[in-house]
C-alpha cells in the first residue's frame, strides 16, 4: 500500500510525476494544494503502473511446513508470500527455498535433512495443486514469463544447504528432477561440502567454528559446482564462507547468484557480501539479491551498539564473540527469555525500510552495475521490515527505488530481469 499521507511524500510524489511525464524543469514554488493532490495520485498511479509493467520475482522465500516456527510467519500465522499476498502485492514469482538447517553431522542427521527436504517439496506441489490453476511451478524463464503473461502466479524451487545430499553429490540430479534449479550448498554451520559464512557454535567444545574445516569448499563441493553447473542449474553462494563463495567464482562455468545477500561494507555483518566478493560476481556476470532483512540492512559497527549488543548477548547466557546481532538466539533453551532477547536486539537496531534496503542496491550498483542486483528476502525465515514485512507490501519497494531516481527499466531488472538472464544463462538459452 501506498504511504500518500504524508506532506513529504505529496512533495516528493509532486516531482516523481514531472519526471515520469518527460518535463524537464518544475516549479520550485510549492506547488497548490489542488496540485498537491493532483501530483500525488498521478505519481500514484505511475508507480502503480511501473510495478504492474515489471515481472516482480522474490528470489529466495522459505517453504511453510508444520514445523515452521510461527515467529517467522505473519501474525495469522500464514506464509508471508502466500498466493493472497503475492495477488497484493503484485509478486509474480518466488524461489521457494528447500532449504534445511544445522543438524548432527551423522548419517541420521543428514537422513533427516532429506525428510525435511522431502517434506518442503511435496508443500510446494500442494500448494500448486489446491491453487487451482493460479499458481505454476516453473523451471525456466520462459515458463515464468508464460505464467506472468497468462495471469498466473509461478513457484520456483530453489535448494540450501547440502546436508540434505547425504554426502553424495549424486542426490543434486534427484532434486533437479524434482524442479530444483538453484542450489546453495551452505547455511549455518559448516558442512560436508562447503564452510559457512555463519560458523556454528558447538555445545561438544564450547567454541565457535572459527577456523575454516575446509578452507572453502570440500572435494565434495567442488564436486557438486560442477554438477550443478552440468545440469543447466544455477549456484547460489548465499551463506557461503568468503573462501567457499570465491572458489565457486573461480569453478563455476556459469554467471552465479547470491539469492538472499547485502553489503558488507554498509552492514558490517559476517552474512554478507564483501567488496572483493560483490566485485568478483560483477566480473562473473552473476546477480546479488538483497533482502528485506533487519539484521543484514542496519550498519552495526558503532561502538556503542556494540557495547549495548554485548551487554544482551551477556544477559541472555549466550557468547559475546560473535556479534552478528541476532546470532545464537537458538541456544537460548528458555523460550520467554529467547523472545525477550531477539526483541532486545530488534529494538537496538531500531526501524528498518526500504530505504536501508535502496542503501545496499545502490552500494551495489555503484560497484558493479544495474545489472547485477536483484531482490531475495528470506521471507519465512526472519525476514520482514516496517515497510516490506510481507510479500503484499512489494510495491512500496518499487516506489522507493522511483524516489531514488531509478528507471523504469533499472526496476525491471532488479525485480526480474537480471535472475532471468542468468538461469538462462545457466541453462544454456
Amino acid at each position: 500500500m501506498l504511504h500518500l499521507n504524508t506532506a513529504g511524500l505529496v512533495r516528493r510524489s509532486f516531482l516523481l510525476s514531472c519526471v515520469l511525464a518527460g518535463i524537464t524543469a518544475c516549479s520550485d514554488n510549492e506547488p497548490s494544494s489542488a496540485e498537491t493532490e493532483s501530483a500525488a495520485i498521478n505519481a500514484a498511479t505511475s508507480v502503480a503502473e511501473v510495478h504492474a509493467a515489471s515481472l516482480v520475482l522474490d528470489a529466495h522465500a522459505d517453504i511453510v511446513i508444520p514445523s515452521t516456527s510461527r515467529a517467522y510467519m505473519s501474525a495469522d500465522g500464514s506464509s508471508k508470500v502466500d498466493l493472497a499476498k503475492m495477488r497484493a502485492g503484485g509478486v509474480d514469482a518466488v524461489v521457494m527455498s528447500v532449504a534445511v538447517g544445522p543438524g548432527p553431522r551423522t548419517a541420521e542427521g543428514d537422513a533427516a535433512a532429506r525428510a525435511e527436504a522431502d517434506e518442503k517439496i511435496a508443500a510446494v506441489h500442494t500448494l500448486v495443486e489446491e491453487s487451482q490453476g493460479q499458481l505454476v511451478m516453473a523451471t525456466t524463464s520462459a515458463e515464468i514469463l508464460a505464467a506472468h503473461e497468462a495471469g498466473q502466479s509461478a513457484l520456483i524451487l530453489g535448494f540450501q544447504n547440502a546436508r540434505s545430499l547425504q554426502r553424495n553429490v549424486s542426490a543434486i540430479d534427484e532434486f533437479y528432477a524434482e524442479g530444483v534449479r538453484i542450489f546453495g550448498l551452505n547455511h549455518l554451520g559448516h558442512n560436508a561440502f562447503s564452510d559457512s559464512s555463519r560458523p556454528e557454535f558447538s555445545g561438544e567444545t564450547g567454541a565457535f567454528e572459527v577456523t575454516e574445516e575446509h578452507g572453502g569448499l570440500s572435494a565434495l563441493g567442488v564436486a557438486a559446482v560442477e554438477r550443478i553447473n552440468s545440469l543447466g542449474a544455477l549456484v547460489d553462494v548465499s551463506q557461503l564462507s568468503k573462501a567457499a563463495t570465491l572458489q565457486v567464482l573461480e569453478l563455476s562455468s556459469s554467471p552465479i547468484i547470491a539469492s538472499h545477500s547485502n553489503a558488507k561494507t554498509v552492514s558490517d555483518v559476517t552474512r554478507n557480501l564483501s567488496d572483493e566478493e560483490i566485485d568478483r560476481i560483477g566480473e562473473n556476470g552473476g546477480v546479488i539479491h538483497v533482502a528485506a532483512f533487519k539484521g543484514y540492512l542496519i550498519n552495526i559497527s558503532e561502538p556503542d551498539f556494540v557495547e549495548e549488543l554485548i551487554a544482551l548477548r551477556v544477559a541472555a547466557g549466550i557468547s559475546e564473540e560473535y556479534n552478528y546481532p541476532f546470532e545464537l538466539y537458538w541456544e537460548i533453551d528458555d523460550l520467554a527469555q529467547r523472545s525477550v532477547f531477539t526483541a532486545a536486539v530488534s529494538e537496538l537496531l531500531g526501524p528498518a525500510t526500504t530505504d536501508h534496503m535502496i542503501e545496499h542496491i545502490d552500494y551495489i550498483v555503484g560497484r558493479i552495475g544495474i545489472d547485477h542486483v536483484g531482490i531475495g528476502n528470506d521471507f519465512n525465515h526472519g525476514s520482514g521490515i516496517d515497510d516490506y514485512n510481507d510479500a503484499s507490501e512489494a510495491m512500496n519497494l518499487t516506489e522507493g527505488l522511483l524516489e531514488r531516481g531509478y528507471s523504469q527499466e533499472d526496476i525491471h531488472k532488479i525485480w526480474s530481469g537480471n535472475f532471468l538472464r542468468v538461469l538462462d544463462a545457466a541453462a544454456g538459452v
